[in-house]
């Protein structure tokens, strides 16, 4: 989905007063000799869509559940409306909490798992009978509640979950991978349903998730995880566009990688070479000359120069070969190789009008030097 589309997608939330701010200070989290957590400092805001990403092993989850009080840091601190809960056991900190396997209790029905939580509090039975019923309208299952989860469908059963999660209104809901056993569909259907739920209730969600996609299209701000440590944290956008290091830009998204070395710097923009070829990108901080970098852009960001008007310094360009052309659907997409063996992959939008190239074809790409990033 494109990223402007996606933003201007996002829900605005009016009521993040409602949800707790937390902030983690110096957290680390070790097993013995292996270091799962080391040093992660994050402050969520009140109100806010976080979301924890990375691939496997990155700390995340456990990161998640030191929130929770599940997991206990081995130094640091957590803060949950600016207390420290690090002593506070998991039952007494009020969070909301979804699990990727439901885990909804089998023998009893959809208002009893629901209305667990309230149970456990001492709520009377009419005001937990109240309590439920909103719940199961925010999550859009009314009438759900006599029946018993092995009636559900997969996503019906994660909808419980969530609202066994808020039925007690928690001012923070952890999310710890709620989509991930749904198929492709029911997952993107659930993450506007996610989102939508997030500006009804004004609250602060953390999310865990190893799918960019998902992570793009749900939070407000996104803390890319990797070895333990927060690699990156930003908007989605901010992290598509401009991301800090080869490893954010090649784990949210696809990116194009060339090796280069730097010559020097034109007008603000570093000007690079890529065996043989110049070209010009945009740095965080200015590299030193003779200092071996890479060159990222995103497939999507490269035009065959036959295609675009952009000329003149602020494109770069380049001679390729199309070495491989595959039809996608919405987009078609093409493996190229550049005269100085760079292969670089481009992405181009399906139409009866745009002429499809062949393999072995010459041509020439172009693309902006504000979609080239050094890393």
């Amino acid at each position: 989905m494109d990223q402007t589309l996606e933003s201007s997608m996002r829900p605005r939330n009016d009521n993040r007063d409602r949800g707790a701010s937390v902030s983690l200070v110096n957290l680390e989290k070790s097993y013995g000799p292996v270091v799962a957590v080391a040093g992660v400092s994050l402050d969520i805001r009140s109100g806010e869509f976080l979301t924890l990403l990375g691939p496997s092993g990155s700390g995340k989850t456990t990161t998640l559940m030191m929130i929770a009080g599940f997991e206990s840091p081995t130094s640091g601190d957590i803060a949950i409306d600016g207390r420290s809960v690090v002593a506070v056991p998991p039952y007494r900190r009020n969070i909301g909490m979804v699990f990727q396997n439901y885990a909804l209790f089998p023998h009893l029905t959809v208002a009893e798992n629901i209305g667990f939580p309230l149970k456990q509090r001492g709520v009377p039975k009419a005001e937990r009978t109240k309590l439920v019923g909103e719940a199961l309208e925010l999550v859009r299952l009314p009438g759900y509640g006599e029946r018993h989860p092995r009636q559900l469908s997969g996503g019906q059963q994660q909808r419980v979950a969530v609202a066994r999660a808020i039925v007690f209104k928690p001012r923070l809901l952890l999310l710890d991978e709620p989509l991930g056993a749904l198929d492709k569909q029911l997952r993107e259907n659930l993450q506007i349903e996610v989102r939508r739920l997030h500006a009804e209730l004004g609250i602060t969600f953390v999310l865990v998730t190893h799918d960019q996609d998902e992570a793009l299209t749900m939070s407000d701000r996104i803390a890319v995880m990797n070895d333990g440590k927060v690699a990156q944290i930003g908007r989605p956008e901010d992290l598509y566009d401009r991301p800090c290091s080869h490893f954010v830009a090649g784990f949210i998204g696809q990116s194009n990688f060339m090796p280069a070395v730097v010559c020097g710097m034109e007008e603000g923009v570093v000007v690079a070479k890529c065996q043989g070829i110049l070209v010009r990108a945009v740095a965080s901080q200015p590299p030193a000359i003779g200092a071996e970098v890479s060159v990222t852009t995103r497939p999507e960001r490269l035009r065959f120069a036959d295609t675009t008007v952009e000329t003149g310094p602020s494109v770069n360009r380049m001679s390729v070969t199309v070495v491989e052309a595959a039809f996608a659907g919405e987009r078609c997409r093409y493996l190229l190789k550049s005269d100085c063996g760079a292969s670089m992959v481009l992405k181009e939008a399906s139409s009866a009008t745009i002429r499809r190239r062949a393999v072995g074809e010459r041509t020439e790409i172009a693309w902006s030097i504000a979609d080239t990033i050094l890393v």
